[in-house]
């Protein structure tokens, strides 16, 4: 799992979530689970730009002071059951070496459609798995951005992701050595019969060993990623995972709901269980992780999110790279100005995935945005409200008001009635002052995003054709 470009790159649907269609205490059922909202609007809403913009117009005129960096590296050594990011497993011989040329060329014209004056504030790298690199490889990534970019690695938070396979010292010291001030550890499972359901080859030794040469490497924030609502897992599993973990006193922990997409692993495998079953068994789980983390000082930072408390910070939120300038390089990265968000084409299937690498390593021009969506004012406004929304501490109605004068109940009556009604909304003391979900609304904080889609990107993702 990932949580860069958060992150992104990050694992999303395939399709527009699900409507209510069960009836429950005068409301229409809300599933919990509809979808994981980790951008908006969501890639399955872009489309092929039929005039291919120059990117040197796209970027003229932005704020170029405080701009987020990510790089996505496309590999994984094995694909989990329920991952649907875009990557593909291993590669031929030669074929990173050309990937990490493509990414050079692309940093080239990038760099060159910024103005004089750009600058970095944050850095992830994410995939993928960055860490399947060889270390003379992350070398030349760190090269990328510091050198291509002019991001300063050692000076600006830098995020990488990375799995327990690849987490080998010479990896890990490159990475230290270059400033990375969080690694993120995709462990999903610490019971080997979890991991082995989910897909995910893995023994709980080699991630246990992962996890003292990542402490012992030094990096101020440790994250680990762990994944609830696997097929067989009770409550006294998951709880022995998250305190497997608290033993190595993470920074941070990601407590992400499995789901089952389309096109992956576990989707062709088939689900174990009807789907209100599941539905009130991650529920379950949910709430006993969130309360097992809040009972051993770790602090909520949104429904996925717990960090403990007075922890170093990494400067990258999860919802960090949802803020306009974010520079994206290497297929299955996105990009967003103020007036557009632009990628490549998105596949889960590996031989769309395959084909999508091999257009990208033989591409020399990068000048142009192929595929995105227009932002407009109405997006903006939207997608403001569903970054902050779902992060624990909400919405400054003020800065809504300064950046959009007006406020979200005038801009989106129907949808906070709905959260109202459900009891998902905050009606504490700062409730003049800051929007906020209730702790109930951060449980449903997969339903509260998809429910803020706009009708023209719900559309757009009902019609896209998943591959």
């Amino acid at each position: 799992m990932t949580t860069a470009q958060a992150r992104p790159a990050a694992a999303a649907p395939t399709a527009a979530p699900a409507s209510p269609t069960a009836v429950a205490g005068g409301l229409p059922y809300a599933a919990p689970y509809q979808s994981y909202v980790y951008a908006y609007p969501h890639k399955t809403a872009y489309r092929a730009l039929p005039d291919r913009p120059l990117l040197r117009d796209l970027w003229a005129g932005e704020a170029q002071h405080a701009l987020s960096l990510y790089l996505h590296i496309p590999f994984c050594e094995v694909r989990c059951g329920f991952c649907n990011l875009f990557t593909r497993i291993g590669g031929p011989d030669g074929l990173t070496t050309a990937y990490l040329d493509a990414l050079d060329r692309q940093a080239g014209a990038v760099r060159e459609a910024l103005d004089g004056g750009a600058r970095f504030a944050l850095a992830a790298f994410g995939g993928g798995t960055p860490t399947y690199l060889s270390a003379a490889e992350l070398e030349r990534l760190c090269d990328i951005a510091e050198h291509r970019m002019g991001a300063d690695l050692r000076a600006v938070p830098l995020s990488v992701e990375a799995s327990p396979a690849t987490s080998t010292a010479d990896r890990l010291a490159v990475l230290a050595d270059r400033g990375t001030t969080r690694l993120s550890l995709g462990v999903q499972s610490f019971v080997d019969a979890e991991a082995r359901s989910a897909v995910r080859p893995q023994k709980r030794a080699d991630v246990e060993a992962a996890l003292g040469r990542i402490r012992d490497a030094g990096f101020p924030v440790l994250n680990i990623d762990l994944i609830y609502g696997i097929d067989g897992q009770t409550e006294a599993g998951w709880l022995h995972s998250l305190d497997a973990a608290l033993v190595w006193q993470p920074e941070e922990l990601y407590l992400y709901p499995l789901y089952v997409r389309p096109l992956t692993g576990l989707a062709r495998r088939g689900e174990a269980e009807g789907p209100a079953a599941w539905d009130a068994r991650r529920l379950a789980l949910y709430r006993a992780g969130r309360d097992h983390l809040l009972a051993h000082g770790y602090e909520q930072v949104s429904m996925r999110m717990f960090r403990r408390a007075a922890a170093p910070q990494a400067g990258v939120s999860e919802y960090a790279c949802q803020t306009d300038g974010m520079v994206g390089l290497g297929c299955g990265a996105r990009s967003y100005t103020s007036r557009l968000h632009y990628s490549f084409d998105y596949a889960v299937d590996a031989t769309a995935v395959r084909r999508i690498i091999d257009d990208y390593v033989a591409t020399e021009e990068f000048d142009r945005a192929p595929v995105g969506r227009a932002m407009t004012p109405a997006e903006a406004r939207r997608r403001h409200l569903v970054q902050s929304l779902l992060q624990a501490d909400g919405l400054a109605l003020d800065e809504y008001r300064d950046r959009f004068g007006g406020t979200p109940a005038e801009d989106f009556p129907a949808e906070l009635a709905e959260f109202t009604a459900r009891g998902w909304l905050a009606d504490g003391p700062d409730a003049a002052d800051r929007l906020r979900l209730s702790p109930e609304g951060l449980a449903h904080s997969d339903a509260v995003g998809p429910m803020l889609f706009s009708p023209e990107v719900r559309t757009l993702m009902a019609g896209y054709e998943a591959k």
